[in-house]
C-alpha cells in the first residue's frame, strides 16, 4: 500500500468513531474506520467518483430514512435480509 495522507470524513472534533479516506495516488481510493486503522477497504477513483455522485444526487437517502428521528437507519422495504 502507497504512503497515504488520512482525511477524517467529518468536521466534527467531538466525533469518536467516523470513516478516514485516502487518495493514493494509484488509482485507488482508501476508506476506513478511524477505530479500526488496520482494516482497509479499497475501491477505485472511478468508483469512488460514480459514488459520491449518487450520494450528492439522493440515490442512497433511503439508507437513512428515519436516522434524523434518533432510530438507526432502516433498510429498504424489500432489501435482503429484511421481512
Amino acid at each position: 500500500m502507497p504512503e497515504l495522507n488520512w482525511i477524517p470524513a467529518t468536521d466534527d472534533e467531538t466525533m469518536t468513531e467516523y470513516l478516514e479516506i485516502a487518495f493514493g495516488g494509484d488509482g485507488n481510493v482508501y476508506i476506513r474506520e478511524n477505530i479500526n486503522p488496520e482494516k482497509v477497504v479499497v475501491t477505485t477513483e472511478a468508483k469512488w467518483d460514480a459514488f459520491v455522485l449518487g450520494v450528492r444526487a439522493g440515490e442512497f437517502d433511503h439508507f437513512v430514512e428515519g436516522l434524523d428521528a434518533g432510530g438507526p437507519p432502516q433498510p429498504p422495504e424489500g432489501a435482503v435480509g429484511t421481512a
